[in-house]
């Protein structure tokens, strides 16, 4: 297997820390919005063929959002396990080349092409799945076999904990939070495990074999990438759910009360996105036991999350600096306070274990000297956000004047409105900010996105990057995601008819004008 901390090509190192001369530019797409017939975006066909085009459009990366286990709500970022992966995300077509589900099998997939019908596609994934699990059963092929039994080996450590408490999980109702289950099994009594495992057992084969087949198809389609020279920038979420096999098995880990609830919870102050901060719900870490131990669980999980993507985002970086801490119960998040978090202690110890840093810093929101001092004391990357660059102030360091190299430039992110859609947004007076900071002329709103991924293209910026829906000129009906809002996110699908008619060629032709190209 390569060396994690690489990106990009076989024969180039990671550009983490970015070297003088880099020059290159990627797409942010989650697997999710990928066109394909069966609902949701996969790790299949679908994915290859993307990343056959953004190598055609000469771009060398490819951004994606957390590949975990999602619960309610649907956000990559409060998966239900930080080392397993979402199972909607295996591919059928891969199942029928692997000779466990047939052509007909698979007949029925009829979804809309814009968006995920989550329900709708979880139980026709679910149904396939169970499929696949009595044509192992029946047939063990040999093919398949040997290899399943090295994966369960190999990730036991995670593994053994995650099926258990997905079979436990399905027997009380997916929507039961694990405090509520009988408190034997909360707290984890030795005899009350074994005797759930024995019951459980086939469920628990069936839950390993779809984490082997999600894995299986991550490293081929890495593989994949690797061969075209489209490095792949992954995303960790800082913080796990509250209803996790991680909080579950490891309690010890985090701030809980004696029913293992959180006793603080995660989010953010008043910013940008929300009068009222945000409250995310997620327990927040004990610093001082994860650090007795080495820091071994954060350890086990880069380096799982290493094995699908080259390079990872460290999403909400200002938390190794400092978190915000809500009490339990609190209805916003504006009576919490900061607390500290493990800076260059944590950074040291994963270096040491890594054999390097393969990450992006994502420095957004409120971000204070610390933050900025623990992101330059080990050259991470940081991102720079044209959206938020149009206050009027001319210090505001997301100017495309104060871009620097060892950075991403990005026209938005996940959590941002369309570029076209937040121009349209904007009042009159607003729009007109956004020319005079600029030094421009006013263009059409149609032609804002456009204009922006030439700004971010011909930045300083080692690295930039746009949103597909930006290159698309789509608007605010594309949003991937608003912050502060629970429902309704998530969703996006990018057409086929939209895929075709994205000017591949003319981003090529800016990639190369911007000295972007490989």
């Amino acid at each position: 297997m390569k060396d994690p901390a690489v990106m990009g090509d076989d024969s180039r190192p990671a550009m983490i820390p970015f070297q003088p001369d880099d020059r290159a530019s990627g797409l942010l797409l989650h697997v999710t919005s990928l066109p394909c017939r069966f609902g949701i975006g996969d790790l299949g066909p679908a994915a290859c063929d993307w990343i056959d085009q953004l190598q055609a459009a000469g771009q060398k990366c490819w951004q994606i959002l957390p590949l975990g286990p999602t619960g309610e709500g649907f956000s990559p970022y409060t998966p239900t396990s930080t080392f397993a992966g979402n199972i909607w995300l295996i591919s059928p077509d891969r199942l029928m080349e692997d000779g466990l589900l047939t052509a007909a099998d698979c007949q029925g997939a009829d979804f809309p092409a814009d968006h995920i019908a989550f329900d709708e596609v979880r139980a026709f994934k679910r149904r396939l799945l169970d499929t696949a699990w009595r044509r192992f059963v029946s047939d063990r092929p040999a093919s398949l076999q040997e290899a399943f039994e090295q994966f369960r080996q190999h990730e036991q450590h995670w593994l053994d904990d995650f099926a258990l408490f997905t079979a436990i999980k399905a027997k009380f109702g997916d929507s039961t939070h694990y405090q509520d289950w009988p408190k034997e099994l909360v707290r984890r009594d030795a005899e009350t495990l074994a005797s759930a495992r024995s019951e459980m057992a086939e469920a628990i084969d069936a839950c390993c074999f779809e984490q082997f087949l999600f894995f299986r198809q991550g490293r081929a389609l890495k593989d994949h990438a690797q061969s075209r020279g489209v490095a792949m920038l992954g995303d960790v979420p800082f913080f796990i759910s509250a209803d996790s096999a991680d909080v579950w098995s490891n309690p010890e880990l985090f701030l809980l009360d004696e029913h293992q609830r959180p006793l603080f919870v995660a989010g953010v102050p008043p910013d940008y996105f929300s009068a009222d901060g945000q409250l995310w719900g997620n327990p927040v870490y004990d610093w001082n036991v994860l650090q007795r131990t080495g820091y071994r669980w954060w350890v086990d999980r880069l380096r799982a999350l290493l094995a699908h993507v080259d390079v990872l985002r460290l999403d909400h970086f200002r938390a190794f600096a400092a978190a915000w801490h809500t009490p339990a119960g609190a209805e916003t998040a504006i009576g919490g306070e900061w607390r500290d978090g493990p800076g260059s202690d944590f950074f040291a110890a994963i270096s040491s274990a890594l054999g390097g840093l393969p990450f992006v810093a994502e420095d957004l929101g409120h971000i204070t000297d610390d933050v900025r001092e623990l992101r330059k004391a080990y050259h991470l990357p940081g991102m720079m956000v044209l959206q938020f660059a149009f206050d009027g102030d001319p210090l505001n360091p997301f100017l495309p004047e104060h871009c620097t190299h060892n950075n991403l430039s990005y026209t938005g992110t996940h959590d941002n409105n369309t570029t076209r859609g937040w121009y349209e947004s904007l009042n009159q007076e607003q729009q007109n900010v956004v020319w005079q900071m600029l030094h421009r002329d006013p263009v059409p709103a149609e032609e804002v996105a456009g204009l922006f991924l030439e700004t971010a293209w011909h930045s300083s910026a080692a690295l930039a990057m746009a949103p597909l829906q930006d290159l698309l000129n789509l608007g605010s009906e594309a949003r991937m995601n608003t912050p502060g809002i629970a429902a309704g996110n998530w969703g996006w699908r990018c057409t086929p008819e939209q895929l075709q008619q994205a000017d591949f060629a003319r981003l090529r032709e800016l990639t190369a004008a911007a000295g972007r190209l490989p």
